[in-house]
């Protein structure tokens, strides 16, 4: 085995990993893919080929990381909830991961939402409205960035045909 097909399995292995990472936040997500194209095209042996699949699927990835920071943020702020309540949510989800195996994050970062809203709303009503919104943005822009990884994902795997057959 040579050692271009070596690292296109570790960065194969660790883009897999990235597009996971985008809908499993304890995962890096978007960062370790880009640090894996370039690592493919540096060292994948693809040569010009292997610059160009970086350049298209960084868009990709780019893409994904802004979208999911714009349309999150937007529907944060037209629903007016804080960074606080988010932060808190964030923290909650941490400790959530650690109580409740598997589902934990997602349970935890629910739990913590609703009740930073409530604690700041003094109803539940408006809290549990709150705190679906923010959760429904929070998916969106996962959701955003998840597409436009796979792109990137897929774009690489097109990459490492085209290397294959040309090499």
């Amino acid at each position: 085995m040579t050692s271009e097909t070596v690292v296109t399995i570790l960065c194969g292995l660790a883009i897999a990993v990235g597009v996971a990472g985008t809908v499993i936040p304890v995962l890096p997500g978007s960062i370790l893919i880009g640090a894996s194209l370039l690592a493919w095209a540096i060292w994948g042996g693809a040569g010009a080929a292997g610059w160009v699949v970086f350049a298209v699927a960084m868009l990709f990835v780019a893409a994904g990381m802004a979208a999911s920071a714009v349309l999150t943020g937007r529907k944060l702020k037209q629903h007016a909830i804080p960074s606080r309540s988010i932060a808190a949510a964030l923290v909650a989800g941490v400790v959530g991961m650690f109580l409740i195996p598997v589902v934990g994050l997602f349970v935890g970062f629910a739990a913590g939402l609703l009740l930073s809203e409530f604690l700041r709303t003094r109803t539940i009503g408006r809290a549990a409205t709150s705190s679906w919104a923010a959760l429904k943005a929070t998916g969106l822009g996962m959701l955003a960035e998840f597409g436009l990884a796979c792109l990137a994902a897929s774009t690489w795997v097109i990459g490492v045909w085209i290397a294959a057959i040309s090499g």
